[in-house]
């Protein structure tokens, strides 16, 4: 299993073969991880991935354990 590699930044290019786009607007993206990357806080498998360029998002009960990841310009909320 391959883990995202944040250490420059996330693109998620580099990860298209194995994300599914579920929803995107200018600033977020919410994606599916259906090759079993592994999460960059704690080297788990993931469900799914939220990224986002926004200074501040609410979110409601994610239902599962998750981890948040944090790079220059994005946050990532990785739900397992």
């Amino acid at each position: 299993m391959e883990q995202l590699d944040i250490a420059d930044g996330f693109d998620v290019h580099e990860y298209r073969h194995g994300l599914k786009l579920l929803s995107e607007d200018r600033q977020t993206m919410h994606l599916e991880n259906r090759e079993e990357f592994t999460c960059p806080a704690c080297d788990e498998p993931f469900e799914r991935l939220f990224v986002t360029e926004k200074p501040t998002n609410t979110f409601g009960n994610p239902g599962s354990p998750f981890c948040i990841a944090r790079t220059d310009e994005t946050v990532l909320l990785l739900t397992h």
